[in-house]
């Protein structure tokens, strides 16, 4: 009995002892890679070439005046590592960590879209139903552009609704903000015009935050919610996105939690940054590594893997592309292997970008607290794509 004991403990170290050597084995090549990556960011000119110097992410950050960058890189539907580069602001100093807060600006959209999906999957409203047959607090005005061909979620989220309004603003945080419906009406308190058909729904794309307010009006009109509570019930909450919210004040964050937004000339945004009414289309706080577990969302559901959130239907259809335009409530690039989806986001003072493959759950994201990140962002997206040996990962490469 005694040898048999020994036999089992020398068999059950050996076990742990290899265990070891293998974790020991698979860690270092996250780690290696990372530091590579750091030490890899090349300066792309205007024909898209990369320099043959390559410099580090610092030295990079400091060219464009860029006070802080948060990254996740993610592979096999796992994160593989999340780090932040440099600080909040320019006056307190504080180091940013894979927990600061950033707005994801325009991303906002895919989130929103995919919430859309969801409510469409439990029969709240039709992809391609008439947005007005659902609406109560106000209506898309009917005209001549509307008379055969209707403003439906399908378009707004493809960009082929024919409204307009691309963009928006913002509000300082002193200021008073106006509802959502103000918003769509163009009221004094709005710094937007109102929103309206301008071209016939369906007939081209053009980019539309004002489609994508309507959008938010008619997710609370049928369900009954708040925009941020609907979001935070059907896919924050479900996705593990504890770091991301539609309604920053709820947060009662510290201020050091937070990434203050900067300009072009590197100033920081009066009051560190601007409050958007329009959450659907720019109104989420977030971090990349949240933003990381939403991209693995999507593409496991296009996937049809295990524990998908959305309908493997429903995801194929916002990942198919739209004659004229992208995918429904996301930007795709690439083929076979290479097919990906993505969306860039800038608010005042905030740049981001986040893309995955489709085929399998591989990418990253980016955040920035500056109008200069952008650029940066492109070169982040080089070096990942040439340290991993992946296909590009830019929009439109």
């Amino acid at each position: 009995m005694r040898v048999m004991k020994i036999t089992l403990l020398a068999a059950l170290v050996t076990v742990a002892s290899c265990a070891e050597q293998k974790l020991k084995a698979v860690a270092p090549d996250y780690v290696n890679k990372q530091r590579v990556f750091e030490q890899s960011i090349r300066e792309i000119n205007d024909n898209g070439v990369s320099s043959e110097t390559a410099s580090t992410l610092q030295s990079r950050m400091s060219t464009y005046r860029v006070p802080a960058v948060s990254i996740t890189v993610f592979d096999n539907n796992h994160i593989l590592w999340s780090k932040g580069y440099g600080v909040t602001d320019e006056y307190s100093k504080v180091n940013v960590t894979p927990d600061t807060l950033f707005q994801a600006a325009s991303i906002s959209k895919a989130v929103t879209s995919f919430g859309a999906f969801k409510m469409i999957e439990l029969g709240r409203f039709g992809l391609h139903e008439d947005v007005n047959s659902k609406l109560t607090r106000w209506q898309v005005p009917n005209n001549k552009f509307t008379k055969e061909n209707k403003v439906t979620p399908s378009r707004i989220m493809s960009h082929t609704s024919g409204l307009n309004v691309q963009g928006f603003a913002g509000y300082g945080r002193n200021q008073k903000t106006p509802s959502l419906v103000q918003v769509l009406q163009g009221s004094e308190l709005s710094n937007s015009p109102s929103v309206r058909v301008f071209q016939t729904p369906g007939k081209s794309e053009f980019y539309s935050g004002g489609g994508m307010t309507v959008l938010q009006l008619l997710m609370e009109d049928s369900s009954g919610l708040s925009f941020s509570e609907l979001m935070e019930k059907q896919v924050l909450k479900p996705l593990n996105m504890n770091n991301s919210s539609f309604k920053l004040a709820s947060l009662n964050l510290p201020q050091y939690r937070v990434a203050k937004g900067h300009d072009l000339q590197a100033n920081m945004i009066a009051g560190g940054y601007r409050l958007y009414p329009e959450k659907a289309a720019a109104g989420l706080w977030s971090t990349p590594s949240d933003l990381a577990l939403f991209m693995i969302a999507l593409g496991k559901s296009y996937r049809g893997d295990e524990e998908s959130l959305l309908s493997p239907h429903l995801a194929k259809v916002m990942l198919t592309r739209v004659p004229g335009a992208g995918g429904t409530g996301i930007g795709l690039d690439g083929e076979g292997n290479a097919y990906r989806f993505r969306h860039s986001g800038g608010n005042a003072g905030y740049t981001c970008y986040a893309v995955s493959f489709a085929s399998v759950g591989r990418g990253f994201v980016v955040m920035t607290n500056s109008d200069n990140g952008f650029q940066l962002i492109h070169e982040i997206s080089r070096a990942i794509s040439e340290v991993y040996d992946w296909p590009a990962l830019w929009m439109h490469e």
